[in-house]
C-alpha cells in the first residue's frame, strides 16, 4: 500500500491554513470535474477528481488531518506503508465500519480506507442529520474592487455582482450522496449563487485596505447568519495622474514668461483646486511638491508632484513675436 501525500495532491504546504486548504480544494475540484472533460481526458479527470476529494476529506477535517500528520512523521511519500498497530499510538489503522458501507464505493483508495474508513463511515451515516439540524454561519467572501482616485479619496456607493457560496441543496453540504461524490456541487458542498449588492465605500481608504461588510457574504445554513464580505480596495490607473505608491505625479505646462518671471496659477488636485506659486527661473523637468495632496496612506496622505514642462503657445500675436525678437537682440549684444 502506497502512502499518498495529500498536501501534494491539493498543492498546498503542510503549514496551510484551513481557509487555504478549502480554497485550493474548490479550485482543483472545479478544474478536474469530470463533466468538464471529454473522451480519454474524462477518465483521467475522474481519477484526479476522486483523489482531490479524498485529500480534502482528510486535510479538511481537523481530527483526520492530525492523525495523518502523525503518520507522516514515520513515512515519506511513495514509501510502502507497513503499520504495526501495537506501535501506532493506540490506533488500529484498519477499516472497521459497517459491512454494508465501503469507502471504496466513493472512489477512495485503499490507503484512505485503511486509515480513515471507520471515521468516514461514521460521518457519512450520522453526520447528515446533525448537519441539517445545525445552524452555521454562511461563508465569508473575498472580493476586489478598483476605485478611481476621486472615489478613493471622497468615497462612493457601488453596486457589485458577487458570486457567493451557498449550501448545496442536493447533498445538503455533505459533499457526498449515496452514490459517491455529489455531482451537483462537484463535491465542494456548496454551489455558487450570484447576487447584486450595494456597498458604501467610505472616504480616504488607502489602496490595499480590506473592508469588512457584515452579512454580505454567503447565505447562512439553517437559521445561521450570513457570512461577511471582505472587500480589498485597489486604485485604478488614471489618465490624469501617475501613481507611485501613495504619491501622485503630473505634468504642469507653463509658458516661457512664467518660467522666467514666475507666476501664481490655479492647478487641479484630487482634493480640489489650489493656488500654486511658480518661482522665477524655473526649468523644464523641475518638480513642485504639494504636501498631503496625494492618495491616502497610514500617515495621512501622500504628496502630489508637478513636473514643469515649458511650452510655447501655438498662436503668437505680432506684438508677442516682436518682444521675442527684442529678447534675442538683447541676448546677442556683447
Amino acid at each position: 500500500m502506497k502512502y499518498i501525500d495529500y498536501y501534494e495532491v491539493l498543492k498546498v504546504p503542510k503549514t496551510a491554513s484551513e481557509k487555504e486548504i478549502k480554497q485550493a480544494y474548490r479550485k482543483l475540484a472545479r478544474q478536474h470535474h469530470p463533466d468538464l472533460h471529454q473522451g480519454s481526458a474524462k477518465t483521467g479527470a475522474e481519477e484526479k477528481f476522486k483523489l482531490i476529494n479524498e485529500a480534502y476529506e482528510v486535510l479538511g477535517d481537523a481530527d483526520k488531518r492530525s492523525k495523518y500528520d502523525r503518520l507522516g512523521m514515520n513515512w515519506k511519500a511513495g514509501d510502502e506503508v507497513n503499520v504495526d498497530p501495537a506501535n501506532a499510538g493506540g490506533h488500529t489503522y484498519t477499516y472497521q465500519g459497517p459491512a454494508d458501507f465501503d469507502p471504496a464505493s466513493f472512489g477512495f483508495s485503499d490507503f484512505f480506507a485503511s486509515f480513515f474508513g471507520q471515521d468516514f463511515a461514521q460521518s457519512r451515516q450520522g453526520g447528515g442529520q446533525a448537519h441539517r439540524a445545525a445552524k452555521h454561519k454562511g461563508e465569508d467572501v473575498d472580493a476586489e474592487i478598483s476605485l478611481s482616485i476621486d472615489e478613493l479619496i471622497h468615497g462612493v456607493e457601488k453596486e457589485l455582482q458577487l458570486s457567493a457560496p451557498g449550501l448545496c441543496g442536493a447533498c445538503e453540504g455533505q459533499r457526498f450522496s449515496q452514490r459517491g461524490v455529489c455531482r451537483a456541487c462537484g463535491g465542494t458542498g456548496v454551489t455558487e449563487d450570484t447576487k447584486t449588492v450595494k456597498v458604501k465605500i467610505p472616504a480616504n481608504l488607502q489602496p490595499g485596505a480590506s473592508l469588512r461588510l457584515k452579512g454580505l457574504g454567503g447565505k447562512g445554513y439553517g437559521d445561521g447568519p450570513a457570512g461577511d464580505l471582505y472587500l480589498s480596495i485597489r486604485v485604478a490607473p488614471s489618465g490624469s495622474w501617475q501613481i507611485n505608491g501613495s504619491d501622485l505625479e503630473a505634468d504642469l505646462v507653463i509658458y516661457p514668461d512664467q518660467a522666467v518671471l514666475g507666476d501664481k496659477m490655479q492647478v487641479p488636485t484630487p482634493h480640489g483646486p489650489v493656488q500654486l506659486k511658480i518661482q522665477p527661473g524655473m526649468h523644464s523637468g523641475q518638480r513642485l511638491r504639494l504636501q498631503n495632496k496625494g492618495l491616502p496612506n497610514k500617515g495621512g496622505f501622500g504628496d502630489l508632484y508637478f513636473r514643469i514642462r515649458i511650452d510655447i503657445a501655438a498662436q503668437q500675436s505680432e506684438a508677442e513675436k516682436e518682444l521675442y525678437r527684442n529678447i534675442r537682440e538683447l541676448r546677442q549684444k556683447p
